[in-house]
């Protein structure tokens, strides 16, 4: 069972945990709101904001248009936003999606039967992990998080600048 995280409260909204011991991302093959198939393995090089969460949490709602904004911030060529929706169906994912402001252009994957949610270390809804550029998980957050304040895009701009 997956809860509504907490967040946009004090500090810890505002920034990420930063993990002592880098470990190997759990595998990611999901389709999109298109059918493409995606795999986070094929991004190795880049960092990778991977989200879970869906329509009906709260906080996964508000923070939504900040991760957008991050992802517009960072150069395509070193970043990427997978956006991992557990547990819904097209129609309500691209429902919600047209009304958000700006709206997504990042990766909407859909995680329909959560299959792919149980390999991942998620606590509750959402919860955010950044992979490195070796593709370990680096960084993470559950509850909602401003995506583009100061101190997380700090983070990782630091991962982006990371010799590879």
């Amino acid at each position: 069972m997956l809860v509504a995280g907490r967040g946009y409260g004090g500090d810890s909204a505002s920034s990420l945990i930063s993990l002592i011991e880098r470990k190997p991302a759990p595998e990611l093959k999901l389709e999109d709101l298109d059918g493409k198939p995606l795999r986070l393995a094929d991004l190795r090089g880049k960092v990778v904001l991977v989200n879970f969460w869906a329509t009906w949490c709260p906080p996964c709602r508000r923070e939504m248009p900040s991760l957008q904004r991050l992802y517009q911030s960072l150069p395509r060529e070193r970043f990427e936003v997978l956006a991992v929706n557990v547990g819904e169906d097209d129609g309500t994912v691209f429902a919600f999606t047209g009304t958000l402001d700006p709206a997504p252009t990042f990766p909407l994957l859909l995680d329909r039967d959560s299959q792919v949610i149980r390999k991942w270390p998620v606590k509750g809804l959402p919860s955010s992990f950044v992979i490195d550029q070796q593709g370990r998980v680096a960084l993470r957050a559950v509850g909602g998080r401003d995506f583009d304040s100061p101190a997380v895009a700090g983070q990782v701009r630091a991962l982006i600048e990371e010799k590879r």
